[in-house]
């Protein structure tokens, strides 16, 4: 069976918390995404995100903010180890470990953009007004992002569409 056509996803990040740098820095740039604790993001890594899916890694919380790197899904979703962990600040003492509520993917860096695009420099692309991330009252951490949108944002981060996945695919 063929694989799907890849989709592109924008996963938000505080960069005091980890930062693209703290990915590219990671052993094999490859980290796992944990600590998401809403279901609607949960259900994006859990039921529609596959290996060699395209990521926008954005920096959340920060002066500016907007994105600064692209990553790509890693592996497929699983149990996030957090939610069983009492010492750990994701702990969800209602998860049970029978039927965990929490779920996981690997990302893997692929390549910092060479201009980094701040959320104003998205607000003010005509060609970006309905992406989700500029949407007022969006605030969800893992979101979808179209193919035309993928593209745009690379663009206006000096990168070209070709050489943002690892593995020869195009993007």
């Amino acid at each position: 069976m063929p694989r799907r056509q890849a989709k592109y996803w924008l996963m938000k990040s505080e960069p005091e918390t980890f930062s693209f740098t703290d990915l590219m820095n990671s052993p094999k740039q490859t980290t796992p995404w944990d600590g998401v604790r809403n279901y609607q993001a949960r259900n994006f890594m859990r039921d529609d995100m596959q290996i060699g899916d395209g990521i926008l890694f954005y920096h959340s919380n920060a002066k500016p903010p907007g994105v600064a790197g692209i990553a790509e899904v890693a592996s497929e979703a699983y149990d996030d180890p957090t939610q069983f962990d009492p010492k750990d600040s994701h702990y969800d003492a209602k998860s049970p470990k029978d039927a965990p509520r929490w779920q996981l993917v690997d990302v893997r860096g692929v390549e910092e953009l060479e201009t980094f695009v701040t959320l104003e420099d998205l607000k003010a692309e005509p060609s970006l007004s309905e992406m989700a991330l500029v949407q007022r009252g969006n605030r969800l951490s893992v979101m979808p992002v179209t193919p035309g949108e993928w593209k745009r944002v690379l663009a206006l981060g000096g990168l070209k569409s070709s050489r943002a996945l690892s593995k020869g695919r195009k993007g």
